[in-house]
């Protein structure tokens, strides 16, 4: 599975729509990806586990890469 994860790089900064980021990570669920992701210390706001047609449609932004962590 393919999740998008929301965050913002400061875990002590208040969310601020406009400096939300977005990874894709792989895993099998929500909380492996939470585990992985983690240690990076983000204030993760949101993870997404995405269906096939969301895939696509993120897979046509030349910012989309999978991390696998």
């Amino acid at each position: 599975m393919i999740y998008k994860v929301l965050y913002q790089e400061l875990a002590d900064e208040i969310p601020v729509r406009e400096r939300t980021k977005s990874a894709y990570v792989e895993g099998n669920t929500v909380r492996e990806v939470r585990a992985k992701i983690n240690e990076r210390k983000y204030n993760i706001e949101y993870i997404h586990e995405l269906d096939e047609a969301h895939l696509a449609y993120e897979k046509q932004s030349e910012d989309f890469h999978v991390e696998k962590i």
